[in-house]
Order: C-alpha cells, then structure tokens, then sequence
C-alpha cells in the first residue's frame, strides 16, 4: 500500500520540483539580467539579414524585454527619460508612421528593427540593467571576446583557412554582399569593418584601465597574452575588409587617441595598430597572388559612381518632398528607378545614412537625427558623472572612448545605411549606460 500511495505521489513531487526550480530561475535571471542581455546581442549578432532562418534574434529580444518589464514591475522602478530618449522617439514614430503606410513587408519591418526599435529598447534598458561595476565588466568581456573572434574569423578567411570559420554561413557567396571580403558573421565588410573598430577601442579602454600604472605585465600574464594576441590579428582583420571608409575610421580613431586618449597604454597601444597595419600592409603588398590588388580595391570607381548617381537622384526626391519626406520604402523604390539611369540593381540602397533619413522624413527626419547625435555625444562629458563611477568600465573614464566611437560610426554612416542590428543594439547600449550614469550624477549634484 505504502508503494502504491508514493507511486500516486510521485507527478505531484515531480511538479512541485518543476514549479520551484522554475521559481528558482526566473529568480537568478531577474537577479542577473545581463546575462539574458547579452545573449539577446549574440542572437543578432548571427542572425543577419540576409539569412533568412528561425529568427532566434527575435525571439532573444522578446525575452530580453519580458525579463526586463518583470523586473521593473518587481522592484517598482521607473522607466527613466534622457535628452536623447525624444529625438529617437521621434525618429520611431516617423518610422513606424512610413512603414505602416505601406503593404505589410516583413524586410521594412526587420529594417525598422535593426535601425530604430532595438536601438530605442536597449538605450533605455542598458543603464538600468548595467548599473554595477560586476555587470559592466561583464559587458566589458563580452566585448572583447566579440572582438576576438571576429578578428579571428577574418585573419582564418585572409589565410584561406576556412576550415576554422564558423558559422559556415560566412562562406556562402549566395546569401549576403561581398563574398570576396572578411565580411563576418554579418555578410557586409563594412558591419564588420565598424565593429572591429569600435570593440577595439573598447578593448583598449579595458586594457589602460585594468592594468594599473606602474604594474609589470608579468603579473598579468592571461590578459598581456591576449592583448598581444589583439594587437597583431585586428589590424589584419581590418585589413582584410579591404573597405576604404573602414580603413580611414580606423586611422582617425588611432589618430584621435595618440593625440588625446587621457591613458598612457592606450595611446602606445594605438601607435603600435598603426604600425602593425602599416606592416601588414606591406606585407601583403609583397605576396599578394595578384600584383597592384590592393592599390586596384584604392582605386576602385565602379562603387564610387554607383553612389554618386544615388546621391544626385536622393538629394533630387528630397528637394521634392524636403518637410517630411517619401516615408514609405514602397514609394521610394519605384520613384528612385526612374530617376537611376546608369545602373538597375535588384533594391536600391542610398549607401548614406543621413541621405536616407532626409528621403524617408525630409527636414523633419534630419533635425531629430542632428538633435539625437548632439545629445549621445554630450552623454560622454565625464564632469557630469558621479565620483563613484570614475572606476567602472563604462564610467567617466569612458567618456573620451566613446566620442570616438561615435566619430568612426557617424563616418562610416556618411557611406553605407546602418540598418546593423548588433552594432546598434551594441552602441546604443553603451550610449544608455552612460546616460543613466550622467543622469544620476546631476540628480546627485542638485540642492
């Protein structure tokens, strides 16, 4: 009898386990949240466009903002405001305004996404969520692991490798845009390009804030290994791109820390990518299978026209509608095929941000966009952060490494649209967490 009665037990033990480690879970993920973040940035960071799979990124986005609204239902937060929250909402809603007025199109939808929805989303969620030291460091590693395996997945394709690249997606010249570059996990030079540049600066801030002055590295063995490991495979990784506006932005963002950077080893740091570079470069000039290859990429006018007659058939349809733009992608595709002559691709593209935000919202569009970057570059004004903060990853100290970040992402605007889903989620995130700390501080500073 007594096997009978614990056999009849036995599914209402089973649930009760199920119940309290589900109970259990859910308490360490709305202890931690930034775990659930980061694996929402992996997500996009290998689920590009063109790739058209289960959309795990989605579905990682959706959890991030469960997580994040039980949190803030649970510990009776508020949602905070920033200067830059209303130019961005702005641009949302004009966006959302111009995709609803067309035919459902799940690609305008995505575009959407990638440009605005996940950029508003994770501004507002990254100071909230990365509030500590513990759980910036996390971000601060997970940036320079992102960083070292795009560096590596470059220099494997540079070396015909391919063996050791993964996803294998990467080599498939049938999805995605120049197969013959270090493309990445994005299937677009230039996204990677941007990316390299930006995670390395964040990897330089790490390694000049982490390694304290006057410490002989011997006592950092791991973390010298792997800064030198850096600094050999990322110059050759942008190399690799063969991009010239990722090129440029990554010399001015060396430039621009050799001659201001506040950290000693990051300014030699930056100094010796610059020679690493030149180096490779030269190297490469040397045994390259077909002489003058990288001079021909310099030289190269075929993308350059292309974007020429954009740029004369975009600024055209924007003196036609210059207050508030085309709106919908299904006008402006068909208007701009009249106005292209020369060249009839399959979808056209402005390859210019601030040319495509002046055809899609006209005047209005351009203004909320000036207003937004104006406000993401006064977020890194270190006077204004708490004194506590000068120590964490991305604190005060911070504040001069982003600026250039923003300087390599507005550059590279001005040649491609950044409809790049990672690097948004990833640029905006940073660009909350120093919000919300500089908004702390003049809370903190007030009578």
């Amino acid at each position: 009898m007594n096997a009978v009665a614990e056999a009849l037990m036995l599914p209402g033990r089973r649930r009760g386990w199920a119940v309290s480690w589900t109970f259990k879970a859910l308490h360490g993920i709305l202890n931690a949240p930034e775990y659930i973040f980061l694996v929402a940035l992996t997500a996009m960071l290998f689920s590009p466009p063109d790739l058209h799979t289960f959309p795990v990124d989605r579905l990682a986005f959706l959890a991030l903002v469960t997580v994040a609204c039980l949190r803030f239902l649970l510990r009776c937060d508020r949602l905070e405001m920033y200067s830059a929250s209303w130019p961005m909402l702005g641009i949302l809603a004009l966006g959302v305004w111009g995709t609803l007025a067309q035919p459902y199109d799940v690609n305008a939808w995505s575009a959407l996404a990638a440009r605005w929805i996940v950029p508003v989303v994770m501004f507002h969620l990254g100071g909230t969520i990365f509030s500590t030291p513990g759980s910036q460091r996390k971000l601060e590693w997970f940036s320079i692991a992102v960083l070292l395996y795009l560096s590596l997945t470059a220099v494997f394709w540079l070396l015909h490798v391919e063996s050791l690249i993964f996803p294998r997606f990467i080599l498939d010249e049938f999805i995605g845009i120049h197969p013959d570059r270090a493309r990445g996990p994005f299937l677009q030079a230039v996204a990677n390009g941007v990316c390299l540049n930006v995670l390395a600066i964040a990897a330089l801030h790490a390694w000049d804030r982490q390694l304290p002055r006057g410490a002989h590295s011997s006592r950092f063995p791991k973390r010298g290994a792997l800064a030198a490991l850096l600094l050999v495979i990322t110059p050759l990784a942008l190399l690799a791109t063969k991009t010239r506006a990722v090129w440029l932005g990554a010399a001015s963002s060396a430039v621009l820390l050799i001659l201001f950077g506040h950290g000693r080893r990051s300014r030699i740091a930056a100094l010796a990518l610059i020679l690493v570079a030149a180096v490779a470069i030269s190297f490469a000039w040397l045994v390259q299978a077909r002489p003058g290859e990288l001079t021909e990429r310099l030289q190269e006018r075929s993308p350059i026209e292309f974007r020429i007659e954009m740029y004369r058939a975009g600024w055209q349809m924007f003196t036609g509608k210059p207050l508030l733009g085309w709106g919908s992608d299904a006008k402006i595709q068909p208007e701009i095929e009249k106005r292209v002559s020369s060249f009839h691709p399959e979808y056209y593209i402005f390859h210019n941000t601030y040319l495509e935000v002046a055809v899609q919202h006209g005047t209005v569009g351009v203004l909320l966009y000036v207003w937004l970057f104006v406000g993401l570059f006064r977020v890194g004004n270190r006077a204004n952060f708490p004194q506590a903060t000068r120590e964490y990853p991305f604190g005060a100290g911070f504040g001069l490494m982003w600026r250039i970040m923003l300087c390599v992402y507005l550059l590279n605007a001005s040649v491609v649209v950044m409809n790049y889903q990672f690097l948004n989620g990833y640029m905006f995130t940073i660009a909350g967490i120093l919000a919300s700390q500089q908004k702390a501080g003049e809370v903190g500073d007030r009578p």
